[in-house]
């Protein structure tokens, strides 16, 4: 027969655990809520100062992709995933055809803090 002390201290020690969860659960809610800037990435191209300075209206810069290649979607300095530009309700959007690895999705966040 268990002594009254000792279902205290497990009521006690239970309480805690439940706690410590909640705190824990709590953490996690409050980071997936956190807001990131994410880009889309169509690709790029080295310019010299003196031809970006000599930009004008209609010029054409080609990039260094193809126009069937997926573009980069980035967050912090990371791919995260990849995928083809669709317009949806006359908005530009991303269809996503690859996603990285959950861990080089976890090192793109951590790079931004």
């Amino acid at each position: 027969m268990e002594e009254p002390m000792d279902e205290a201290v497990e009521a006690i020690e239970a309480t805690e655990a439940a706690e410590a969860a909640t705190e824990q659960v709590s953490a996690r809610d409050l980071l997936m809520e956190i807001e990131l800037d994410a880009t889309l990435q169509f690709g790029s191209r080295e310019l010299p100062l003196k031809e970006v300075l000599a930009l004008s209206l209609g010029d054409v810069l080609e990039l260094d992709r193809h126009v069937n290649e997926p573009v980069d979607l980035v967050v912090g300095d990371r791919i995260v995933a990849r995928g083809e530009v669709v317009v949806v309700e006359g908005n530009f959007a991303l269809l996503v055809t690859e996603v990285a690895t959950p861990q080089l999705r976890l090192d793109s966040i951590r790079s931004l803090f």
